[in-house]
């Protein structure tokens, strides 16, 4: 069996919400499950000096013309939320709950979650919106708030974050192919190739 490819993403980014529309149909056509771990960026930033794009003069204006140009060119639907960026661990909680029992409804949900973001606008760090997008796919409400709230899904939560960093994730997405890492929704190409032709040394 192949190795899965893991995809590390925080759900406040665009451009793991971009890959994220891309991401299983690649692993698909190369014989690849795809492991979806949302995990939070601004850990990651606390490491690396690094700072959310909109606040940085310069790249933030770039930034956003880049989140719209990109999302032109994937033929993703979006729209630059009115609050960004936002803390995830509302919707990176939801999801490790559901990925416990079912792994491919996880995914589900986390498209869903993403779409309100990035599409309706819907705040999903408030967890009274996650758990609102969880309703409309069927999911008791009451269940999903005890779950955002459970104290071994936290801990969960903070185990896959700081599994990720110790991986080496510093960015969203952030996809691990073997031993080799991706960052970035503009390497998915790359990746392809990689899984096409066997990889290539370097």
């Amino acid at each position: 069996m192949a190795t899965p490819i893991d995809f590390y993403f925080d759900f406040s980014s665009p451009y793991g919400y971009f890959a994220s529309t891309k991401i299983d149909a690649l692993g698909a056509r190369h014989g690849r499950e795809v492991r979806w771990r949302p995990y939070l960026l601004g850990a990651a930033m606390k490491i690396t000096g690094g700072a959310p794009l909109p606040s940085i003069p310069m790249k933030g204006d770039y930034a956003r013309r880049d989140f719209a140009r990109s999302a032109k060119f994937y033929g993703v639907e979006y729209k630059l939320p009115s609050v960004f960026p936002i803390s995830s661990q509302a919707p990176a909680r939801a999801f490790y709950w559901e990925n416990a029992k079912d792994p491919a409804k996880a995914k589900a949900l986390a498209a869903a979650l993403y779409r309100a973001y990035f599409v309706d606008d819907i705040n999903i760090s408030n967890p009274d919106d996650t758990v609102a997008v969880c309703a409309k796919l069927g999911y008791q409400a009451d269940e999903v708030r005890a779950a955002i709230n459970d104290p071994a899904i936290k801990e969960l939560v903070k185990t896959e974050v700081d599994n990720a960093i110790k991986r080496g994730a510093f960015g969203s997405p952030y996809i691990f192919v073997d031993d080799q890492a991706f960052w970035g929704a503009d390497r998915l190409e790359q990746i392809e190739k990689w899984l096409a032709s066997g990889g290539w040394t370097y």
